[in-house]
């Protein structure tokens, strides 16, 4: 009995040996050290909104270098506004990116409304989450849209 487990703990012992470690990584979470991972369209998808909030945000990052990017904006508000404009940001760490957005929105009875926002956004996997500040020509917005590449 001890010879069968003293055998079967070395025949144990050698395939562990024999079959070896493997080490992968991958990068999952979009970064822009040395990559144009952030390049692209990016949206998001609020489903209910709430009075102050605005959504239906769209990124089209055009623009990117080691540690910043930018690109064209838009964005609905409260109002029924539809803005469009730009965004630009730059990395402040390996994972957030400090941004603005500046745009206009014309509408029935305004002749021009600007939007001005800013925030700071985490990269996660697959995702910008983007919680915002800002003010409009009709008052303060504020909120956290969370934006998903599109695939094109």
């Amino acid at each position: 009995m001890k010879k069968t487990l003293l055998v079967s703990l070395s025949f144990v012992a050698i395939a562990a040996g024999c079959t070896g470690l493997e080490h992968k990584s991958s990068l999952t979470e979009p970064s822009i050290a040395g990559n144009n991972s952030l390049l692209g369209n990016w949206t998001s998808s609020t489903l209910i909104p709430t009075p102050s909030t605005c959504t239906d945000f769209k990124w089209n990052v055009s623009e990117q270098t080691a540690s910043s990017m930018k690109g064209s904006f838009s964005a609905t508000c409260p109002g029924d506004l539809k803005f469009t404009g730009t965004a630009e940001g730059s990395l402040s760490s390996a994972t957030t990116i400090k941004w603005t957005a500046q745009a206009n929105a014309v509408a029935p009875g305004l002749s021009s409304c600007s939007l001005n926002l800013a925030g700071t956004a985490t990269l996660g996997t697959e995702s910008i989450i983007v919680p915002y500040d800002g003010n409009t020509c009709l008052g303060k917005v504020s909120g956290i849209e969370t934006l998903k590449k599109r695939s094109l």
